[in-house]
């Protein structure tokens, strides 16, 4: 794609980095407040410059959680062209470099955006109800982990402490707990409100859980990091971004074993690893799978990673196919 200029823009919590280019020439430099006030004006100077036209600009900023949430809504509204990419994705484009600042990154964002635009895949914005459910999933996840605080160094008190002294901080604690349990239930609540009010989300989330050892958060888990299987819709590419898909290192003379990646999102591999738990225990079929490996020679941990990737063929199959999950599933080929 071909656009007359090329903005990056260097996200933070307090500041806006803008490096504007026309073409591959550099224009100017500026640092703005993130406020929605300082992003108006800073627009209303770059309609001064010679073509300018938001039609025939693109902007491209990293994921920076939150942060860019100013920006992304003015820029959607204004109806501008938006590259959002991953900051790794950037830095692994650009070879070697040396020195880094805000100023410097945003330059780097500009030429990224640059050298690559004919491979760039521009930003649209989840539904409403997609925000609505990654929000109240990560208020869950934020929830357990205060739930964990509380509750791990209690249990360990139960074991190493004494009786009276264990008594004492988990009085001290019920209170806090309580209400951790009582705020984890609204939540809950809410997600399922959010689902039952949406006939699309209903429909994907009933073909999910009915895959033997889904649950319903790793159900939602799925939906949000798929945006609804519209950005992800190929079981090897969410196997990849799961980080269950093994990749072969080889060199020569040097052939390595298949090892999974650490680049993934590691919430969605512990939810998968605790589905295939399940799975080895209450499915039939993936218990047979597990125990034949196994008994093969294959580590325990190789198979499990195995099942994990079964459970996301299956999961993806059953959506693609707009079915439910069946065990004894025949193929309308044959």
């Amino acid at each position: 794609m071909e656009f007359t200029y090329y903005i990056g823009c260097d996200v933070s919590k307090n500041e806006l980095d803008f490096a504007i280019y026309k073409g591959n020439a550099f224009v100017f430099h500026r640092e703005i407040k993130n406020q929605a006030k300082s992003i108006d004006d800073l627009f209303k100077e770059l309609k001064q410059l010679p073509e300018f036209e938001l039609s025939s600009t693109v902007v491209c900023l990293e994921h920076t959680g939150i942060y860019n949430n100013l920006l992304l809504e003015y820029l959607h509204k204004k109806q501008t062209n938006i590259c959002l990419e991953s900051a790794m994705q950037i830095k692994n484009s650009q070879g070697n470099l040396r020195g880094k600042n805000d100023k410097i990154d945003s330059i780097r964002i500009a030429e990224y955006v640059y050298t690559f635009r004919d491979k760039i895949t521009l930003w649209q914005p989840k539904r409403e109800v997609i925000q609505k459910l990654a929000r109240f999933s990560s208020d869950r996840t934020r929830l357990l982990a205060a739930q964990k605080m509380l509750k791990t160094p209690l249990n360990e008190s139960k074991l190493f402490s004494g009786s009276k002294m264990h008594k004492e901080s988990s009085n001290l604690f019920a209170k806090s707990l309580k209400s951790i349990k009582s705020d984890l239930e609204k939540v809950d609540k809410a997600i399922k409100e959010v689902i039952k009010s949406d006939e699309e989300l209903t429909r994907l989330f009933t073909i999910i859980t009915s895959v033997d050892a889904i649950g319903d958060v790793t159900a939602v888990g799925i939906i949000v990091t798929t945006n609804e299987f519209k950005d992800i819709n190929d079981s090897k590419k969410y196997a990849c971004y799961a980080g269950v898909a093994p990749f072969v290192r080889e060199s020569g003379i040097f052939k390595g074993k298949g090892r999974v990646s650490t680049m993934a999102n590691k919430v969605m591999k512990s939810l998968f690893h605790m589905a295939s738990l399940s799975a080895i225990r209450y499915n039939e079929a993936i218990k047979t799978y597990y125990e034949r490996k196994v008994a093969e020679g294959k580590s325990k941990m190789s198979v499990l990673n195995a099942v994990r990737n079964k459970l996301i063929h299956c999961i993806f199959a059953c959506v693609n196919q707009n079915r439910k999950y069946n065990k004894i599933y025949t193929s309308s080929l044959v």
